[in-house]
Formats: C-alpha cells, sequence, structure tokens
C-alpha cells in the first residue's frame, strides 16, 4: 500500500485494533438541516469528547466543524451528492474532486453508489475515475454501496448486500460501507466476499439504543471493521456518552452489557 495511503488510513481508524467509529455528517444535502446538524462544530465536539475516529461531510462543512483546539478527529471529504427533492433521488454525482478534498486537509473520501438504480452506469463510471485519483494521490477512499431500484426486491438481501460490497471492493475502494443484512452469519459472508475493511451503515433512526449497540456487537463477531453511523449517533440525546459506550464495544471489544456499565441512562 502507498505509505501516503496508510499514514493517512490510520487517522480514520484505530491502529492497534483495525477497527473504526465513522460518524457521518452529510445528511444536509440529501435530506436537509435535520436535528442534531445544527451546530456543526457543537456536533464534532460532542463527537470527538467521546472518542469518534473520524467525520464524514461535504466540502462545505470542514471549516464549520474544525475546531481549533482538542483530540484531532479523522477527516472524510463525500465526493458525491443528490437531494430528496430530485426526480431521481437515488442518482448521486460527483460535486468535488480528491484533489480538493486534499487541499481542504481530508484523511480520506468516500463516494455513493445505488446499485439497480437506472443512473446505476455513472455512479459506477465515477467510482471507478476516483478509486484512480485517489490512488495517484495515496488517500484512502471508502465507498457506500446500497442496492436501490426497480429490481431490488429487499436491500438488506444476504446476497444482495455482499454484491454492493464486492462491487466497491472490485472498483478500487479500500473500505466498503454496506447495510447490515440482519445476522452475524449473514454479514460474516458478507465481510468475507468483500476483500476490504467493511462498515455497517445505520439507516434511520432506531426507537431502541440497545438494538442499535447490538447490531454493532454482532456485526464485529462477524468480522465487521466498525461503523458509519449517522443519525442513530448524532441525533440521540447524549451522543458523547453513546460514543463512549461504542468505544468500549467496537475498539475493547466489551459486551453490550459490560459496555453499557454506568452508561444505562442512555438507553
Amino acid at each position: 500500500m502507498h505509505i501516503g495511503k496508510a499514514i493517512r488510513l490510520e487517522r480514520i481508524f484505530n491502529r492497534n485494533t483495525g477497527r473504526t467509529i465513522i460518524v457521518p455528517m452529510d445528511h444536509g444535502v440529501t435530506v436537509g438541516p435535520i436535528a442534531g446538524l445544527e451546530k456543526m462544530r457543537d456536533t464534532v465536539t460532542n463527537l470527538v469528547a467521546g472518542g469518534a475516529n473520524a467525520g464524514l461531510v461535504h466540502k462545505g462543512q470542514v471549516k464549520l466543524g474544525h475546531r481549533m483546539q482538542g483530540r484531532d478527529f479523522g477527516c472524510i471529504v463525500h465526493l458525491s451528492a443528490g437531494t430528496c427533492l430530485s426526480p431521481f433521488p437515488n442518482l448521486k454525482r460527483l460535486v468535488t474532486t480528491v484533489e480538493e478534498a486534499i487541499r481542504l486537509g481530508a484523511d480520506g473520501v468516500s463516494v455513493h453508489v445505488n446499485l439497480g438504480d437506472e443512473t446505476e452506469g455513472q455512479m459506477l463510471t465515477d467510482l471507478g475515475q476516483v478509486a484512480a485519483s485517489a490512488a495517484d494521490w495515496g488517500i484512502p477512499l471508502l465507498a457506500m454501496v446500497y442496492a436501490r431500484g426497480p429490481k431490488v426486491a429487499d436491500e438488506y438481501d444476504p446476497d444482495i448486500v455482499a454484491h454492493c460490497a464486492r462491487v466497491g471492493a472490485e472498483l478500487g475502494a479500500d473500505v466498503v460501507k454496506v447495510n447490515y443484512p440482519g445476522s452475524a452469519e449473514s454479514f460474516a459472508h458478507v465481510v468475507e466476499c468483500a476483500c476490504v475493511p467493511v462498515v455497517i451503515a445505520g439507516g434511520a433512526k432506531m426507537d431502541s439504543t440497545r438494538e442499535f449497540l447490538e447490531i454493532v456487537r454482532t456485526s464485529i463477531d462477524a468480522g465487521g471493521a466498525g461503523l458509519s453511523v449517522g443519525r442513530n449517533v448524532f441525533q440521540h440525546p447524549d451522543s458523547t456518552r453513546l460514543v463512549e459506550v461504542l468505544n468500549r464495544i467496537v475498539h475493547e471489544d466489551a459486551s453490550v452489557d459490560d459496555a453499557l456499565v454506568g452508561y444505562e441512562d442512555i438507553l
């Protein structure tokens, strides 16, 4: 691996565990200024205080989240975007470049692809081109790959999730982010097929914090490399302490019950 890429990956992943807690905060483009993202600097401060490894943002949010003090925090700049208001809401187009992300101080970049959509071809082209540029510059690439389209009956189907992970890996991603398919056994298959580190997405805000923590725990047991979860983290009433619990699970291999000792009130 390019030494620059290896160094930058260690700003996103814990070098001792090989795992990560990434918190995406790119939702403002897709769905608007949702709860938890009104004051970016405060949101980032809370996540850093809890020990999150990295945040994922669009280019204009880098300066909004820059704190100029405290512990360092990995920065992943998201390169593609689309809105829920579009007649093609599943289409994600490139809105910046690897080079601009590097100028902004990024430790990594990310691209979103929706397999099965009528516009899949353009998104795959974008992913392949970004992967080539990221390799040239020695910057890690995270591919968010989901299955969303008229031929997709269930985007959480284990075989479909495995397909998503493999597409990301085969087109040059260093890390892939996919849906959690529902069980440790099915996710272990996804991890095995991917050949690169796999992190789980969080999706919509869950009603149960314990359910979220159990999913994280089972994904780690199955060989997952951690999580890239937004709303279920930054929309929690106490995101700092939730991230502290996630650290116990992801980086200390604690069970959910052990991780919650002293934190029972976050449930």
